[in-house]
């Protein structure tokens, strides 16, 4: 199964020198065990653009498309034999980047 882990902040910026080498020390045993599919950081809510394309034309909004006190600073997409396991990689995950974590599974893949 894959499972896409969000990382929940609410503070705007960068992790520092060290979080970075946790993540990446992270990052790396991930790949090692064939855990890791893709991740990345995300830049600041305000740098959002929300499009609705639903009617006659598209309507873009700068911003997020919740107005909230935190939001999704970054993720992992990992492949997990079942929830368990995603759950602890997942833990493991939020001590590393020193922030909440979700995790929920994709639809359809397995």
């Amino acid at each position: 199964m894959h499972y896409l882990v969000s990382v929940i902040d609410d503070k705007i910026g960068s992790p520092g020198p060290a979080d970075m080498a946790a993540i990446g020390a992270y990052n790396d045993r991930l790949r090692a065990t064939g855990n890791w599919i893709f991740a990345g950081g995300l830049e600041a809510p305000s740098a959002a653009t929300v499009i609705d394309n639903r009617g006659d034309e598209a309507v873009l909004t700068d911003g997020p498309f919740l107005e909230t006190k935190e939001y999704i600073v970054g993720f992992w997409i990992i492949e997990a034999p079942d929830l368990d396991v995603a759950l602890k990689l997942a833990a493991e995950g939020s001590k590393v980047c020193d922030g909440k974590v979700e995790v929920r599974p994709f639809q359809g893949i397995a």
